[in-house]
Protein backbone atom coordinates (compact mmCIF):
# COMPACT_ATOMS: atom_id res chain seq x y z
CA UNK A 1 0.00 0.00 0.00
CA UNK A 2 1.37 3.25 -0.97
CA UNK A 3 1.79 6.04 1.59
CA UNK A 4 0.29 9.40 0.76
CA UNK A 5 3.17 12.43 0.48
CA UNK A 6 1.86 14.82 3.47
CA UNK A 7 1.47 17.54 0.76
CA UNK A 8 -1.96 15.80 0.06
CA UNK A 9 -3.37 15.58 3.61
CA UNK A 10 -7.00 16.86 3.64
CA UNK A 11 -6.66 19.72 5.69
CA UNK A 12 -3.94 21.53 3.53
CA UNK A 13 -6.06 20.60 0.22
CA UNK A 14 -9.29 22.68 1.72
CA UNK A 15 -7.32 25.59 2.34
CA UNK A 16 -5.82 25.29 -1.16
CA UNK A 17 -9.16 24.70 -2.50
CA UNK A 18 -10.62 27.68 -0.61
CA UNK A 19 -7.64 30.19 -1.70
CA UNK A 20 -8.65 28.94 -5.61
CA UNK A 21 -12.20 29.67 -5.31
CA UNK A 22 -11.73 33.12 -3.39
CA UNK A 23 -8.96 33.67 -6.35
CA UNK A 24 -11.13 32.65 -9.04
CA UNK A 25 -14.19 34.22 -7.53
CA UNK A 26 -16.35 30.97 -8.35
CA UNK A 27 -19.97 31.40 -7.69
CA UNK A 28 -21.96 28.29 -9.02
CA UNK A 29 -24.87 28.55 -6.54
CA UNK A 30 -27.72 27.14 -8.45
CA UNK A 31 -26.26 24.92 -10.99
CA UNK A 32 -25.86 21.39 -11.22
CA UNK A 33 -22.25 19.90 -12.00
CA UNK A 34 -21.30 16.57 -13.49
CA UNK A 35 -17.71 15.60 -12.81
CA UNK A 36 -15.92 12.78 -11.74
CA UNK A 37 -14.88 11.12 -8.32
CA UNK A 38 -10.84 10.60 -7.67
CA UNK A 39 -8.49 9.78 -5.28
CA UNK A 40 -5.61 11.98 -4.58
CA UNK A 41 -5.03 15.47 -6.19
CA UNK A 42 -7.96 14.93 -8.52
CA UNK A 43 -10.21 14.61 -5.60
CA UNK A 44 -11.02 18.38 -5.81
CA UNK A 45 -12.75 18.66 -8.42
CA UNK A 46 -16.02 17.61 -7.13
CA UNK A 47 -15.26 19.60 -4.08
CA UNK A 48 -14.14 22.52 -5.23
CA UNK A 49 -17.71 22.50 -7.42
CA UNK A 50 -19.75 21.99 -4.39
CA UNK A 51 -17.54 24.64 -2.01
CA UNK A 52 -18.33 27.26 -4.48
CA UNK A 53 -21.96 26.55 -4.23
CA UNK A 54 -22.96 23.94 -6.86
CA UNK A 55 -24.88 20.65 -6.41
CA UNK A 56 -22.80 17.97 -7.92
CA UNK A 57 -23.00 14.22 -9.53
CA UNK A 58 -19.37 12.51 -8.94
CA UNK A 59 -18.64 9.65 -11.44
CA UNK A 60 -17.03 6.74 -9.72
CA UNK A 61 -16.80 4.23 -12.19
CA UNK A 62 -13.67 1.38 -11.60
CA UNK A 63 -10.13 2.53 -13.92
CA UNK A 64 -7.07 1.07 -14.63
CA UNK A 65 -5.76 2.52 -11.65
CA UNK A 66 -8.11 2.65 -8.81
CA UNK A 67 -11.61 0.82 -8.15
CA UNK A 68 -14.65 2.93 -8.02
CA UNK A 69 -14.74 2.42 -4.11
CA UNK A 70 -11.33 3.61 -4.13
CA UNK A 71 -12.52 6.83 -6.47
CA UNK A 72 -15.70 7.13 -4.25
CA UNK A 73 -13.94 7.47 -0.89
CA UNK A 74 -11.35 9.70 -2.00
CA UNK A 75 -13.98 12.01 -2.97
CA UNK A 76 -16.24 11.05 0.26
CA UNK A 77 -13.61 11.61 2.62
CA UNK A 78 -12.73 15.25 1.14
CA UNK A 79 -16.33 16.51 0.61
CA UNK A 80 -16.35 15.50 4.37
CA UNK A 81 -14.18 17.19 5.56
CA UNK A 82 -14.94 20.46 3.94
CA UNK A 83 -17.98 20.00 4.79
CA UNK A 84 -19.90 19.71 1.77
CA UNK A 85 -21.07 15.96 1.85
CA UNK A 86 -24.63 16.86 1.04
CA UNK A 87 -23.73 18.60 -2.13
CA UNK A 88 -22.19 15.54 -3.55
CA UNK A 89 -23.83 12.76 -5.49
CA UNK A 90 -21.57 9.70 -5.73
CA UNK A 91 -22.59 7.44 -8.89
CA UNK A 92 -21.30 4.88 -11.06
CA UNK A 93 -22.95 5.77 -14.32
CA UNK A 94 -22.98 8.06 -17.23
CA UNK A 95 -26.85 7.66 -17.48
CA UNK A 96 -29.06 10.06 -19.42
CA UNK A 97 -30.93 11.01 -16.83
CA UNK A 98 -27.63 12.39 -15.17
CA UNK A 99 -26.17 13.96 -18.07
CA UNK A 100 -29.58 15.97 -19.12
CA UNK A 101 -29.76 17.27 -15.21
CA UNK A 102 -26.47 18.91 -15.45
CA UNK A 103 -26.05 22.59 -16.24
CA UNK A 104 -22.36 22.07 -16.11
CA UNK A 105 -20.14 18.97 -17.89
CA UNK A 106 -16.68 19.03 -16.98
CA UNK A 107 -14.08 17.14 -19.64
CA UNK A 108 -12.71 15.10 -17.04
CA UNK A 109 -11.56 12.34 -17.10
CA UNK A 110 -14.32 9.58 -16.27
CA UNK A 111 -16.84 11.92 -17.85
CA UNK A 112 -15.08 11.71 -21.11
CA UNK A 113 -15.59 10.53 -24.02
CA UNK A 114 -18.71 13.62 -24.14
CA UNK A 115 -19.89 11.88 -27.30
CA UNK A 116 -22.56 12.35 -29.58
CA UNK A 117 -25.00 10.03 -27.79
CA UNK A 118 -23.68 12.26 -24.42
CA UNK A 119 -24.58 14.89 -26.37
CA UNK A 120 -27.94 13.98 -27.29
CA UNK A 121 -28.41 13.80 -24.03
CA UNK A 122 -27.29 16.93 -22.71
CA UNK A 123 -30.04 20.20 -22.96
CA UNK A 124 -29.43 22.63 -24.88
CA UNK A 125 -28.24 25.37 -21.80
CA UNK A 126 -25.69 23.18 -20.79
CA UNK A 127 -21.99 24.32 -21.10
CA UNK A 128 -18.44 22.00 -21.25
CA UNK A 129 -15.57 23.60 -19.93
CA UNK A 130 -12.34 21.67 -21.27
CA UNK A 131 -10.05 21.73 -18.12
CA UNK A 132 -6.86 22.80 -19.82
CA UNK A 133 -6.55 24.77 -23.15
CA UNK A 134 -8.53 24.76 -25.93
CA UNK A 135 -5.56 23.85 -28.16
CA UNK A 136 -4.76 20.97 -26.68
CA UNK A 137 -8.26 19.48 -27.39
CA UNK A 138 -8.44 16.06 -28.30
CA UNK A 139 -11.38 15.07 -30.89
CA UNK A 140 -11.40 11.55 -28.87
CA UNK A 141 -12.57 13.38 -25.67
CA UNK A 142 -15.36 16.25 -26.77
CA UNK A 143 -17.26 15.74 -29.99
CA UNK A 144 -17.41 19.21 -30.75
CA UNK A 145 -19.58 19.29 -33.98
CA UNK A 146 -21.88 17.68 -32.30
CA UNK A 147 -21.97 20.12 -29.21
CA UNK A 148 -22.21 23.00 -31.64
CA UNK A 149 -25.44 20.86 -33.53
CA UNK A 150 -27.02 21.28 -30.58
CA UNK A 151 -25.99 25.14 -29.93
CA UNK A 152 -23.62 23.81 -26.64
CA UNK A 153 -21.27 25.84 -25.33
CA UNK A 154 -17.66 24.65 -25.01
CA UNK A 155 -14.35 26.42 -24.39
CA UNK A 156 -11.24 25.77 -23.05
CA UNK A 157 -9.13 27.50 -19.49
CA UNK A 158 -6.45 30.29 -19.94
CA UNK A 159 -3.77 28.42 -17.80
CA UNK A 160 -1.68 31.40 -17.87
CA UNK A 161 -4.13 33.96 -16.48
CA UNK A 162 -3.39 35.10 -13.01
CA UNK A 163 -5.68 33.65 -10.99
CA UNK A 164 -4.97 30.06 -12.40
CA UNK A 165 -1.23 30.36 -13.61
CA UNK A 166 -0.79 26.74 -14.10
CA UNK A 167 1.86 27.22 -16.74
CA UNK A 168 4.41 28.26 -14.01
CA UNK A 169 4.68 25.04 -12.57
CA UNK A 170 5.66 23.56 -16.15
CA UNK A 171 9.45 24.09 -15.10
CA UNK A 172 9.17 22.04 -11.68
CA UNK A 173 7.51 19.23 -13.26
CA UNK A 174 10.27 19.22 -15.80
CA UNK A 175 12.65 19.16 -12.88
CA UNK A 176 10.73 16.29 -11.49
CA UNK A 177 10.95 14.44 -14.46
CA UNK A 178 14.78 15.10 -15.19
CA UNK A 179 15.63 13.88 -11.46
CA UNK A 180 13.45 10.90 -11.79
CA UNK A 181 15.50 10.09 -15.32
CA UNK A 182 18.79 10.21 -12.84
CA UNK A 183 19.68 14.21 -13.98
CA UNK A 184 20.69 16.67 -11.66
CA UNK A 185 19.70 19.52 -13.40
CA UNK A 186 21.97 22.18 -11.91
CA UNK A 187 25.45 21.62 -13.83
CA UNK A 188 23.49 19.66 -16.21
CA UNK A 189 23.34 20.60 -20.34
CA UNK A 190 19.44 20.40 -21.40
CA UNK A 191 17.52 21.02 -24.83
CA UNK A 192 14.26 21.85 -24.96
CA UNK A 193 12.68 20.29 -27.76
CA UNK A 194 9.61 22.59 -28.16
CA UNK A 195 7.02 23.98 -30.68
CA UNK A 196 4.87 25.97 -28.16
CA UNK A 197 4.33 28.03 -25.58
CA UNK A 198 4.98 25.52 -22.94
CA UNK A 199 9.40 26.50 -23.89
CA UNK A 200 10.54 29.71 -21.92
CA UNK A 201 7.98 28.36 -18.71
CA UNK A 202 10.54 25.19 -18.86
CA UNK A 203 13.41 26.52 -20.47
CA UNK A 204 13.62 29.61 -17.94
CA UNK A 205 13.02 27.41 -14.78
CA UNK A 206 15.89 25.20 -15.72
CA UNK A 207 18.19 27.67 -15.99
CA UNK A 208 17.41 29.37 -13.01
CA UNK A 209 17.96 25.54 -11.47
CA UNK A 210 21.64 25.86 -12.84
CA UNK A 211 21.08 24.08 -16.28
CA UNK A 212 22.68 25.21 -19.37
CA UNK A 213 19.56 25.24 -21.77
CA UNK A 214 18.94 25.25 -25.54
CA UNK A 215 15.64 25.07 -26.86
CA UNK A 216 14.35 25.39 -30.32
CA UNK A 217 11.27 23.34 -32.19
CA UNK A 218 12.74 20.91 -34.09
CA UNK A 219 15.57 17.97 -33.38
CA UNK A 220 18.99 19.60 -34.99
CA UNK A 221 22.62 19.15 -34.65
CA UNK A 222 22.70 22.87 -33.49
CA UNK A 223 20.37 21.94 -30.93
CA UNK A 224 22.03 18.33 -29.82
CA UNK A 225 25.86 20.88 -30.04
CA UNK A 226 27.87 19.76 -26.50
CA UNK A 227 26.18 16.64 -25.80
CA UNK A 228 23.40 16.97 -23.84
CA UNK A 229 22.71 15.34 -20.50
CA UNK A 230 19.11 15.59 -21.76
CA UNK A 231 16.59 16.63 -24.59
CA UNK A 232 13.32 17.33 -23.37
CA UNK A 233 10.21 16.36 -25.83
CA UNK A 234 7.89 19.13 -25.37
CA UNK A 235 6.49 19.08 -29.03
CA UNK A 236 2.25 19.07 -29.09
CA UNK A 237 0.87 15.86 -30.32
CA UNK A 238 -0.59 15.56 -33.36
CA UNK A 239 -2.36 12.83 -35.63
CA UNK A 240 1.20 10.98 -35.90
CA UNK A 241 4.77 10.49 -33.92
CA UNK A 242 5.91 13.91 -33.22
CA UNK A 243 9.29 12.15 -32.40
CA UNK A 244 9.92 9.24 -34.91
CA UNK A 245 12.62 6.90 -36.18
CA UNK A 246 14.52 9.77 -38.26
CA UNK A 247 14.87 11.86 -35.17
CA UNK A 248 16.24 8.45 -32.76
CA UNK A 249 18.59 8.20 -35.84
CA UNK A 250 19.78 11.92 -35.44
CA UNK A 251 20.00 11.83 -30.99
CA UNK A 252 21.69 8.69 -30.91
CA UNK A 253 24.27 9.60 -33.67
CA UNK A 254 25.05 13.36 -32.78
CA UNK A 255 24.67 12.86 -29.12
CA UNK A 256 24.98 9.14 -28.23
CA UNK A 257 24.10 8.40 -24.32
CA UNK A 258 22.05 11.77 -24.30
CA UNK A 259 18.35 11.09 -22.31
CA UNK A 260 15.19 11.71 -24.20
CA UNK A 261 12.68 12.69 -21.61
CA UNK A 262 8.83 12.56 -22.97
CA UNK A 263 7.11 15.26 -21.63
CA UNK A 264 4.85 15.98 -24.15
CA UNK A 265 4.19 14.40 -27.68
CA UNK A 266 4.37 11.23 -28.95
CA UNK A 267 7.10 9.39 -29.89
CA UNK A 268 7.51 5.79 -31.68
CA UNK A 269 9.17 3.57 -28.54
CA UNK A 270 10.08 1.16 -30.93
CA UNK A 271 12.46 3.10 -33.19
CA UNK A 272 13.84 4.68 -29.86
CA UNK A 273 14.96 1.00 -28.76
CA UNK A 274 15.97 0.12 -31.75
CA UNK A 275 18.41 2.93 -31.60
CA UNK A 276 19.50 2.50 -27.98
CA UNK A 277 18.54 6.02 -26.62
CA UNK A 278 17.86 6.09 -23.22
CA UNK A 279 14.29 7.03 -22.59
CA UNK A 280 12.22 8.43 -19.78
CA UNK A 281 9.33 7.50 -18.22
CA UNK A 282 9.89 3.94 -18.77
CA UNK A 283 6.35 3.00 -19.97
CA UNK A 284 4.73 5.51 -23.11
CA UNK A 285 1.98 8.09 -21.62
CA UNK A 286 -0.94 7.44 -23.76
CA UNK A 287 -1.05 9.34 -27.19
CA UNK A 288 -1.69 13.22 -26.78
CA UNK A 289 -1.32 12.63 -23.11
CA UNK A 290 1.85 14.24 -21.10
CA UNK A 291 4.61 12.18 -19.68
CA UNK A 292 3.89 13.97 -16.01
CA UNK A 293 0.95 14.77 -14.19
CA UNK A 294 0.77 17.86 -12.55
CA UNK A 295 -0.20 16.08 -9.26
CA UNK A 296 3.45 14.73 -9.60
CA UNK A 297 4.91 17.74 -7.45
CA UNK A 298 2.06 18.13 -5.69
CA UNK A 299 -1.91 19.24 -5.37
CA UNK A 300 -1.40 22.91 -6.22
CA UNK A 301 -1.34 22.65 -9.88
CA UNK A 302 -4.29 20.68 -9.80
CA UNK A 303 -5.89 22.93 -7.72
CA UNK A 304 -5.62 25.82 -9.74
CA UNK A 305 -6.32 24.37 -13.18
CA UNK A 306 -9.80 22.53 -11.95
CA UNK A 307 -10.70 25.90 -10.75
CA UNK A 308 -9.99 27.94 -13.20
CA UNK A 309 -12.01 25.25 -15.78
CA UNK A 310 -14.95 25.50 -13.23
CA UNK A 311 -14.90 28.99 -13.53
CA UNK A 312 -14.92 28.68 -17.12
CA UNK A 313 -18.25 26.67 -16.90
CA UNK A 314 -19.99 29.40 -14.91
CA UNK A 315 -19.09 31.93 -17.23
CA UNK A 316 -20.33 29.73 -20.29
CA UNK A 317 -23.82 29.12 -18.01
CA UNK A 318 -24.53 32.29 -17.28
CA UNK A 319 -23.53 33.86 -20.77
CA UNK A 320 -20.14 35.13 -21.60
CA UNK A 321 -21.89 38.90 -22.05
CA UNK A 322 -22.44 39.33 -17.99
CA UNK A 323 -18.55 38.34 -18.11
CA UNK A 324 -16.07 41.40 -17.18
CA UNK A 325 -13.09 41.69 -19.73
CA UNK A 326 -10.43 40.18 -16.67
CA UNK A 327 -13.48 37.40 -16.65
CA UNK A 328 -13.68 37.04 -20.76
CA UNK A 329 -9.36 36.38 -20.90
CA UNK A 330 -9.80 33.33 -18.57
CA UNK A 331 -12.03 31.46 -21.43
CA UNK A 332 -10.54 30.38 -24.60
CA UNK A 333 -12.28 29.62 -27.44
CA UNK A 334 -12.21 26.85 -29.74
Amino acid sequence: MTTAPPGLNSRRLVRLMQASIERCQLDLAGRIVLTEAASGAYAVTAVIAALAGADVYALAAATSYATAQELAAGTADLAGLAGVSGRIQLVQGKTPEIVGAADIVTNSGQVRPIDAATVAAMRPSSVVPLMYESWEHRASDVDLDACRRRGIAVAGTNETHPVVDVFSFLGPMAVKQLHDAGVAVYGSRIAVLCDNSFSPFIADYLRGGGAAVVAGPALTEELLAGQPDAVILALQPGDHDVFAAAEAKLLAEAAPGTILVQFWGDADRAAITGASVPVWPPEAPRRGHMGVLPSAIGPEPVVRLQAGGLKVGELLSRGLHRASREELALVQAL
